[in-house]
């Protein structure tokens, strides 16, 4: 088996076709077609069937592609480790944020980082743990910032909390709602949602039940902080955002900040990373700004 066997199979799963990948790849259709033959008959096992929609891996093909693009991942951030210990600033790092270090740290971040490395590409993933966590595993995201859902991560995963964290309510400008002082007089309001955990309502339900309040009506569910923040600048759609969106609000004029009474707590924001596979020391180094971010983020 050689690297690039590997690298043409992902490379025909990736376009869906022989003629596609050697297009991309720069050599003749024929080589490739040879590579997965050769291949096939090692593993003795068909890694692609033909369909109208081009070449589609079988489920072993999937589970075979699935390994090498970890062992791809892993081989190039072995080499960019080598280099930046030489001292020289070279690769990728990638990153995944929730909204809240998204806010509060990242402008922190940035400028250290970059007067550091400036040669080095960062990749910034905006999303919440679940939606991340196959980049994680695989080895595609070098660590994650943000809150954890409620189960408890498996022994793959290492977590340290940065900060505890609260929400904050917001609306739009002039919201009928916008002088309210606590969760009793937004019973009835529409809300937009997103969550943690895989079921939206997860985050609003319990709030309202511990204080006895009916379930809120969620009307719209998102999947990224932009999308609240433009539902609820432009109807009249709450939003229960981390406290960190509190300055953007006030900054931007998009959104009011409805002042209740009540205290919101939310998830504490965590760092989460491989167990087994150590950070590069670019990927350290920027793991260790938001250490340090995370003392001035709430």
């Amino acid at each position: 088996m050689k690297l690039a066997q590997l690298r043409h199979v992902i490379t025909v799963a990736r376009f869906g076709g022989l003629r596609r990948a050697a297009r991309h790849l720069g050599i003749a259709q024929p080589a490739i077609t040879k590579s997965i033959r050769d291949l096939e008959h090692e593993l003795g096992a068909t890694l692609f069937e033909r369909s109208a929609r081009g070449m589609v891996a079988t489920p072993i093909g999937e589970a075979f592609i699935r390994r090498c693009v970890a062992a791809q991942l892993e081989l190039e951030r072995a080499q960019a480790e080598v280099q930046q210990l030489k001292g020289i600033g070279a690769g990728t790092v990638s990153i995944a944020l929730s909204t809240a270090p998204h806010v509060s740290m990242l402008p922190r971040v940035l400028g250290p980082f970059q007067r550091k490395y400036p040669d080095v590409r960062l990749r910034i993933t905006e999303g919440l743990f679940p939606v991340v966590e196959a980049d994680i595993r695989s080895g595609a995201i070098d660590f994650y910032v943000g809150p954890l859902p409620e189960d408890k991560l498996g022994g793959e995963y290492q977590s340290e909390k940065l900060f505890d964290n609260q929400r904050v309510v917001l609306g739009r400008r002039d919201h009928p709602l916008g002088h309210a002082t606590s969760l009793k007089d937004l019973v009835g309001a529409r809300w937009v949602a997103t969550s943690v955990t895989i079921n939206s309502e997860a985050e609003l339900f319990p709030l309202f039940e511990q204080h006895g309040l009916p379930n809120p009506i969620i009307t719209i569910y998102a999947q990224s902080a932009l999308s609240m923040i433009t539902v609820a600048a432009s109807s009249d759609v709450l939003a229960m955002l981390p406290r960190q969106w509190l300055a953007f609000s006030q900054a931007s004029g998009l959104l009011t900040h409805i002042p209740i009474r009540e205290q919101i707590s939310a998830p504490a924001i965590c760092m989460v990373s491989r167990t087994n596979l150590p950070l590069t020391p670019v990927a350290e180094y920027l793991s260790d700004l938001f250490r340090r971010a995370a003392l001035n983020a709430n």
